[in-house]
């Protein structure tokens, strides 16, 4: 029997390898890091900051998908009086509430938006100009771009509609990330997946590997790219700072703040998961997109701003605080005129197949991983049942 090569042990990576171990395949999965998880890894010690996805979106097809198989855990959402914390700053004020316009046009099914046109556009003959700059940056919570607005409407749209659906869709696993992947890691132990951490595959072990088996490369795009060779594995993305930040609690502090100003978001995620800190403090994260030629510091600079509104005197009271640069590696972004269909396809010919968060598969960030996983997976299986038959892409669900 033929073996499955998995390069790269994140959600991708483990959904494609339990895919095809279920289908009773031989499967080994291949992580250059020590530990596994990709970006799904959730930081170690006292302040559990997510280095990936940071929360679950109940209708999504990977909920029901690790809920079959008993993976999802313990999750918990915002409670309902952090709920009635959440904050906006709109017109340089921090308000309770966003305007009318933001929430009627979140209220709009996607199937209406359209690809070929950008959500500034489609949104402003709608609510008008600032109601659309609203809206546009209210996505950057789920989006991770410095321009929502120039994006194609319908991939915007879908965005705004989930993420602003009542009650919320995001579900959060207790203790972070790693939680989900150590279960998904044990479930792949179980069915007689081989694990192997410290396994960094260049070119020339790729073509050794390609000789024994099918392979899925669920890794960024951007290694991807090297790995294959191939620069035709581009796709656009966003770039992001980000900020982590633990502070001594206080009362009265906000759960969240949406900057309507600028794209940007910051949330307590301690309101939803006391684990993530020590007792007696709180662990914020933010997340600031910026233009390819602005710097982190623009980035951070914003997201300090935000802070003073909606968390008085956090200086004072940071015990703890890191900051980041995301570039490259929060999802694809549709502009206008492309949908995911336009991404780099999952099949690449000769038994190499991609997995990833900006692959040709739909869905809401880390959604993309999941089908993309599991798409990948399918069509190794049904080359190693046939190695000489071509392959024919699986019809995903439409979003």
């Amino acid at each position: 029997m033929q073996r499955i090569h998995i390069i790269g042990g994140g959600l991708a990576g483990f959904t494609a390898a339990i895919t095809a171990a279920e289908s009773g395949a031989l499967v080994t999965v291949h992580e250059a890091h020590h530990t596994l998880g990709g970006r799904a890894r959730t930081a170690e010690g006292p302040y559990r900051t997510n280095e990936g996805p940071h929360a679950l979106y109940r209708r999504g097809p990977h909920w029901t998908w690790l809920d079959r198989r008993n993976l999802l855990g313990p999750t918990t959402s915002v409670p309902f009086l952090e709920v009635t914390r959440l904050r906006f700053r709109h017109r340089s004020a921090l308000r309770r509430t966003p305007p009318l316009a933001l929430l009627r046009l979140s209220r709009r099914s996607a199937a209406r938006a359209p690809a070929d046109t950008d959500f500034r556009t489609w949104a402003t003959a709608r609510i008008g100009v600032e109601g659309a700059r609203a809206a546009a940056h209210y996505t950057a919570v789920a989006l991770f771009h410095h321009d929502p607005g120039s994006l194609s409407a319908a991939f915007v749209q879908e965005r705004l509609h989930r993420a602003g659906a009542l009650p919320p869709e995001a579900r959060y696993p207790i203790g972070g990330w790693a939680q989900v992947i150590d279960r998904m890691a044990s479930r792949a132990w179980n069915l007689g997946v081989r694990i192997e951490t410290a396994s960094r595959v260049d070119a020339a072990a790729l073509d050794t590997l390609a000789r024994t088996g099918p392979v899925v490369v669920a890794t960024s795009l951007d290694a991807a790219r090297t790995l294959l060779g191939d620069p035709a594995l581009t796709w656009a993305s966003g770039r992001t700072a980000l900020i982590d930040l633990a502070l001594r609690t206080r009362r009265g502090d906000a759960f969240a703040v949406s900057d309507l100003d600028a794209p940007g978001w910051i949330e307590r995620f301690t309101a939803q998961d006391r684990t993530l800190a020590p007792h007696g403090e709180q662990l914020l994260q933010g997340q600031f997109p910026i233009a390819p030629d602005e710097s982190r510091a623009t980035g951070t600079a914003r997201a300090e701003e935000l802070l003073d509104l909606g968390f008085p005197g956090w200086r004072e009271r940071t015990v703890w605080r890191r900051d980041a640069l995301a570039a490259g590696r929060t999802g694809a972004v549709d502009r206008p005129g492309t949908t995911w269909r336009d991404r780099p396809a999952i099949d690449r010919g000769n038994g190499i197949y991609l997995a990833g968060d900006q692959v040709a598969a739909p869905g809401l960030l880390s959604e993309v991983s999941f089908n993309s996983g599991i798409e990948a997976a399918l069509l190794a299986l049904k080359a190693t049942e046939n190695p000489t038959a071509p392959s024919t892409p699986i019809d995903l669900k439409r979003t």
